[in-house]
């Protein structure tokens, strides 16, 4: 399958049309069309379907077109550090994945002394989920990451981030616990909860509430928790986040810490035995300037 196709395929599904997607590629439409067809030939299926003058993706064409995003932002990423490398460090382009927390700031400082120092440098941060951002990395289209704790060190390098993550629950202002100053193990008698739905979170808070872990109280899951404000404040359920973050998060919810605390760390994490460019590489070394001994 050529990248061409792939290209051709990818921007019809965006724009909705043919016509459209001729525009944008500079291409008659005769001759998109000629070439969709030969691409559902090869695949031995149909990718979209016409209804309304538009463009519907069938259930294969969103298959094929999520994974024409990944090869697509893949090979722009890598023709692009072959840019970075023959212009090196003073004007390379990196991307770095960032969980929400509260070590994103240390980020940003490094980010900004280095944006200083050489300022045709370019960065693009992908903020997600742990399990978004490991998926990412792995593939290939992150050059280094911003994890929570527990990080697998067989696959990657690590360099510990100084700031702790304190645990806590959020819930709304109105909710019985809101005025209080910590929430024990036994506040959690009747609480329904929105948490993470990431194994290893969910089997720590289970551990710390002493019980197992399918007996905890889950009224949903979430993955990123500006998703779940909403229930927060309407007290559908309380949110086990790390303080870090919800520094912005609305007024008529509020963080209050556990007890006894549940703290985690963050790492900065990039794939072993991959070749680097020379503006990750540099910093790495910065990280490792502030952060190591």
């Amino acid at each position: 399958m050529e990248l061409r196709l792939l290209k051709y395929f990818w921007t019809i599904a965006e724009e909705g049309t043919i016509s459209q997607a001729a525009e944008v590629l500079h291409l008659t439409q005769p001759t998109l069309s000629r070439q969709l067809k030969e691409l559902e030939e090869e695949l031995g299926t149909e990718l979209f379907v016409r209804e309304n003058r538009k463009m519907i993706l069938t259930e294969a064409g969103y298959f094929l077109k999520s994974r024409a995003e990944e090869i697509l932002d893949l090979t722009n990423q890598t023709t692009q550090e072959f840019e970075n490398k023959k212009k090196q460090l003073f004007s390379g382009r990196f991307t770095i994945g960032c969980v929400e927390a509260d070590n994103s700031n240390i980020l940003a400082l490094l980010l900004e002394k280095l944006i200083r120092d050489y300022p045709n440098v370019q960065f693009h941060i992908h903020s997600g989920t742990s399990d978004d951002i490991t998926e990412r990395l792995e593939k290939g289209l992150l050059d280094l990451a911003i994890l929570l704790d527990p990080v697998d060190t067989e696959k990657y390098e690590t360099i510990l981030l100084p700031r702790k993550e304190k645990w806590g629950l959020l819930i709304s202002e109105n909710a019985i616990f809101a005025k209080k100053d910590a929430i024990t193990k036994e506040d959690f008698a009747n609480v329904p909860l929105l948490i993470s739905k990431r194994p290893e979170i969910q089997q720590m808070f289970a551990d710390w509430l002493g019980i197992k872990k399918e007996q905890l109280l889950i009224t949903g899951t979430y993955n990123l928790i500006f998703n779940v404000f909403t229930l927060i404040e309407n007290q559908v359920g309380a949110a086990l986040v790390i303080e870090g973050a919800v520094s912005h998060h609305s007024k008529r919810v509020t963080f209050v810490p556990l007890n006894p605390m549940i703290e985690t760390n963050c790492m900065l994490v990039w794939k072993k035995n991959r070749i680097l460019s020379p503006v990750v590489n540099e910093l790495i070394h910065r990280f490792k300037e502030a952060f190591e001994q």
